[in-house]
Order: structure tokens, then sequence, then C-alpha cells
């Protein structure tokens, strides 16, 4: 059976080499592009997308128009990190707000009913680093993890299609595992 691949959508993450290498290690081919790339049809050999966290901030959404012209033109399955499911959020009318700086370890609670969350049992501990929050999911989107911290640190949209994580997931086993979830998707 062939490998399923990946688009991998580089939007400044310094984390790229460990994501792509858990994702190949997780038995995916992976394509990168970065933000300005994009393309707004996915290739017919990509069977799904995952965002990587960003360096532009969330809210500019003309910077990452392109990347949202693709996903608006394909029915893959979509994984936004950190500043990807920001970007996916704020994308669907959600709204991002300030809070206090967190870098390291977090224990997250998650639905673990929830598909992408079929290798980990709740709580898991995964990594943070950013400083804007999502206080609730935007319409179309239900909230699938939670924390002290943060009340998004998971989202789902209502078709299952598109996912969010705040946590940069390729960090921790636990977040392998979540992504584990995620190419089961795939296959």
């Amino acid at each position: 059976m062939p490998r399923p691949h990946v688009l991998v959508v580089d939007n400044g993450t310094l984390s790229l080499p460990q994501l792509s290498a858990v994702l190949a290690d997780l038995g995916t081919a992976t394509t990168v592009v970065d933000t300005a790339s994009v393309t707004s049809r996915l290739a017919d050999h990509h069977q799904a997308v995952v965002l990587s966290g960003t360096k532009v901030r969330a809210h500019d959404l003309a910077h990452y128009a392109p990347l949202l012209d693709l996903l608006a033109n394909t029915d893959v399955p979509v994984l936004g990190i950190c500043g990807g499911m920001q970007l996916l959020a704020v994308a669907a009318g959600g709204r991002l707000c300030p809070g206090p700086q967190r870098v390291g370890r977090s224990d997250v609670q998650v639905d673990t009913d929830e598909p992408l969350f079929t290798h980990v049992r709740s709580p898991v501990t995964l990594f943070q680093r950013h400083t804007l929050y999502l206080r609730e999911a935007p319409q179309g989107f239900r909230v699938i993890g939670r924390s002290t911290q943060a009340p998004v640190e998971f989202l789902r949209s209502a078709d299952g299609r598109v996912m969010g994580a705040q946590s940069h997931l390729e960090f921790r086993p636990h977040g392998r595992e979540i992504l584990r979830g995620f190419t089961d998707f795939l296959r």
C-alpha cells in the first residue's frame, strides 16, 4: 500500500524539521511549501493538509489568502497546529485574545471519543509556545480539548474534516500519538 501523501504548509514555524520528521516516522510522505507558494488547488496525490505554526499573526487574512483559497477548494482532512489552528479559527470568524506567554509543557483534557485522540488517554501533556488564545470555537466548530490556561486547546469542524491543535504536536510523545490519530484518517 502506498504511503499517504500530506501537504505541509510552512507558515514560518521554527519546528518544521521536527514536524516533517514525525509525519515521516508515522508513514506519510510529505511535500512542504511555504505560505507564499501555495496554489489554489490541491494536487491529486495529496490526501491531507497540515498547517504549521505561524510567524505572521493569524488575523492577517490577506497574507494567508492563497492558503485559505486552497482550503476552501479541497475536501481532504486538514490539521492546523498552533498558529495554523488560530488561522483556521480566525478565517471562520473566531477571535484571538492576548494572554500570558506559555512556553513548555502543558496538561490538556481531550475528548477521547474523538478519532483524533484514538491513541491517547486524557489528560495529555503537550508542548506550548504562544501568547494568543482562542476563547471559544467559531461557528461551525466545536471544542474537543481544553486546559486551565486555554478554553480551546483543540477544535473540530462540524463535519469532522478540519481540526486544530493549539499545542505543537511535533514535540512530546502525546503530541506524536495525536498526529498518529490524524494520519489514521488517511488510511
